[in-house]
């Protein structure tokens, strides 16, 4: 609220409470002269004092246990204020010496409206400075926290890219020598590939159509590497490839199932991806075969799988986007993505 508006409000109180002092006091018979005067000028000081205290509160407000200190303050503030307009009363109505008296006689009940006025005008003030103030607050905390979790989620992805990195070099290095048509082709997949991951940021949605085709980037990426071993299906209900997910979301999940499904055997694997509306969200399976002692072996390596769970937390507040079963020596990863109404 601008400073000129503050002053128009306490001006247009100031004129509220004169009005409403002139015509209680008229009751009394006296000429309007001394009421007028008086009502004006009693007004004008208190909400003056009351508005120099708004003031000092913006540069000092005592704290929900500390509101006798605005009691006291006001108080004193008050008192102040009826002896200077009496002071002055005195000097401009010299000849109305039974009005100054009958001001003098009703001091008390004068102090006390003058006191709540002024309470009231504090108050006002500091409540609203106080909800400001946590208002505020809120802000810097949330603030705080999207950039607390911006931050993690980039970490959790700059993790991921170099991991995958490494293998593909070490797969390029192998190719060089015996396929380095292959090898020609794998870099420029690997380059497709990494150029598609800076161009969005961890909180970008994205269509699922757009999803899927940089996912088949990273799957020619690894049959380059892994040849006719790998084998890929990817099946999807048309109205899903609509609707959104965060991207590079599905890129972990499979790798995840590539790791378990090829790493510890010689035979064709198949990974199968599948897309489906359920329920106003997009449910997305991936299933790898697997074997199951050599997954229990392999409890606690699954950082693919954690960072999806932990980036969905972060974006979603929820637990239960991310699901793992096994199924007839099946590995089954579910995600669901909840879609905006």
């Amino acid at each position: 609220m601008s400073t000129l508006r503050v002053i128009l409000l306490y001006l247009g109180w100031a004129a509220l409470w004169a009005a409403v002092q002139g015509c209680v006091v008229s009751q009394a018979g006296f000429s309007l002269e001394p009421i007028i005067t008086d009502a004006v000028l009693t007004n004008a000081v208190v909400v003056g004092g009351g508005y120099l205290m708004s003031v000092a509160l913006r540069f000092y407000r005592p704290g929900v246990r500390q509101v006798v200190y605005l009691l006291g303050s006001s108080m004193a503030v008050a008192g102040i204020c009826l002896l200077i307009s009496d002071l002055v009363l005195e000097y401009l109505l010299p000849q109305q010496g039974e009005y100054l008296a009958f001001v003098e006689k009703t001091f008390s009940v004068r102090f006390a409206f003058a006191w709540l006025m002024l309470l009231f005008i504090v108050l006002q003030n500091w409540l609203w400075f106080y909800a400001r103030d946590k208002q505020e607050a809120e802000d810097r905390k949330a603030a705080t926290e999207k950039l607390a979790r911006e931050a993690e989620l980039f970490n959790l992805r700059q993790q991921l890219q170099p991991h995958f990195l490494f293998n593909s070099l070490n797969s390029i290095s192998a190719l060089v020598k015996t396929q380095p048509d292959q090898a020609k082709k794998m870099v420029q997949q690997l380059s497709d590939f990494l150029r598609g991951t800076l161009r969005k940021d961890d909180q970008t949605m994205v269509p699922l159509a757009d999803e899927l085709q940089h996912l088949q980037i990273y799957l020619d990426i690894e049959k380059v590497r892994f040849g006719h071993r790998l084998q890929t299906a990817v099946e999807y209900q048309e109205e899903s490839l609509k609707l959104s997910l965060p991207y590079l979301l599905l890129q972990p999940i499979v790798e995840n199932a590539i790791k378990f499904g090829l790493y510890d055997t010689i035979d064709d694997i198949l990974i199968q991806i599948t897309a489906q509306v359920q329920d106003s969200m997009l449910v997305i399976s991936t299933h790898n075969p697997y074997d199951s002692a050599l997954l229990q072996h392999k409890q606690g390596t699954g950082f693919g799988l954690d960072s999806v769970r932990r980036r969905l937390y972060l974006l979603y507040a929820r637990h239960d986007l991310l699901t793992t079963s096994q199924q007839d020596n099946l590995f089954i990863t579910t995600v669901k993505i909840p879609q905006k109404s």
